[in-house]
């Protein structure tokens, strides 16, 4: 079918769709817009399969354009409500975040592998030359981690500054934060700024696991890190994933200019991020609250964290399937 044959197929249901919207953005009253969304939702779902073969056939890009234009009116008039933005978050965690993660898998899998691969190879290495972790971090912060995970350490986890889980609390999602934002904001450069980053972390959170494990504070750092873990790692990667996305974007356009490219990767790929953000949000909770416990014995923490790993591989891998 060529371009022409398609639009000329298909023409009329854009159009009807598009008067529809503008119809909706004219009037305010909610059951007005109720009475119409389920033809529009039946037209939007016709044109995201008529964008799908526009882009699969590379056609012309006025054609992809207009179909980018209405599926992404159509999207806002179908799920916007007035709920004070509990709907937003409702439809955000229990099928769009998921569901971006799984169309960007491979992304994802690739920031996986970045992260952990310098991150086994220089704890093994530390672990082999303890010495090496001065390679990463300086003397002060080596100094730190004895303070914070040994022996005599009076709350495992927490910096010398911090007095209560609260400090930790608020420290944890500035640091946090940073370390995302560094492995999303990279992709601008390219996507190499998100590989950097991404490698870096990793080496430098291996360098620490093999120290600790070499000083013998492997039970209590282990058992400290295994819960919270299971959604600070996994934000990390999916950070970097959006960030590659953006450089893939800038990198190879298609038949869209760089600029056009990056929009569309950003408005696919910030779902991810506010995903990404819940879950530090959540990791900071877990790691100031429940990992620096140490009354909490380590079969326990153990036991919670694999509880956490599998609900969290479990969420991003079937969560909104059947909505999608």
């Amino acid at each position: 079918m060529t371009p022409l044959q398609f639009e000329q197929l298909y023409a009329a249901s854009w159009a009807e769709l598009e008067a529809l919207l503008e119809t909706i953005s004219k009037r305010r009253g909610r059951r007005e817009n109720t009475l119409r969304i389920e033809h529009i939702a039946e037209l939007y779902r016709r044109a995201c399969g008529h964008l799908a073969l526009a882009r699969a056939r590379a056609y012309p890009a006025y054609l992809v354009e207009r179909l980018e234009r209405v599926t992404s009116d159509a999207h806002q008039a179908i799920y916007y409500r007035g709920e004070l933005g509990v709907g937003r978050l409702k439809r955000l965690l229990g099928r769009d975040f998921p569901a971006a993660v799984r169309a960007h898998a491979g992304y994802v899998w690739v920031a996986a592998a970045v992260l952990m691969l310098p991150g086994v190879i220089l704890g093994l290495l530390v672990h082999w030359r303890p010495e090496l972790v001065l390679s990463l971090v300086d003397a002060a912060t080596v100094a730190q981690f004895d303070a914070m995970y040994g022996d005599d350490a009076k709350s495992i986890g927490h910096i010398r500054d911090a007095d209560t889980d609260w400090s930790m609390f608020g420290y944890y999602i500035q640091h946090n934060i940073g370390i995302t934002f560094q492995c999303f904001a990279g992709g601008l450069l390219l996507g190499v700024g998100s590989l950097f980053y991404m490698a870096y972390n990793g080496a430098v959170l291996g360098g620490i696991a093999g120290y600790v494990t070499e000083r013998g504070f492997g039970p209590t750092f282990y058992s400290f890190v295994a819960t919270h873990s299971a959604f600070e790692l996994t934000a990390i990667v999916l950070s970097g994933a959006a960030g590659m996305r953006l450089g893939h974007a800038i990198w190879v356009p298609g038949r869209h200019t760089r600029v056009q490219s990056l929009v569309i990767a950003a408005r696919e790929s910030i779902v991810i991020i506010y995903g990404a953000a819940l879950l530090l949000l959540l990791a900071a909770g877990v790691e100031a609250f429940w990992s620096s416990a140490g009354a909490v014995p380590h079969w326990l923490k153990y036991t919670v964290a694999t509880v956490c790993w599998t609900a969290v591989i479990a969420y991003l891998s079937l969560q909104g399937r059947s909505a999608s």
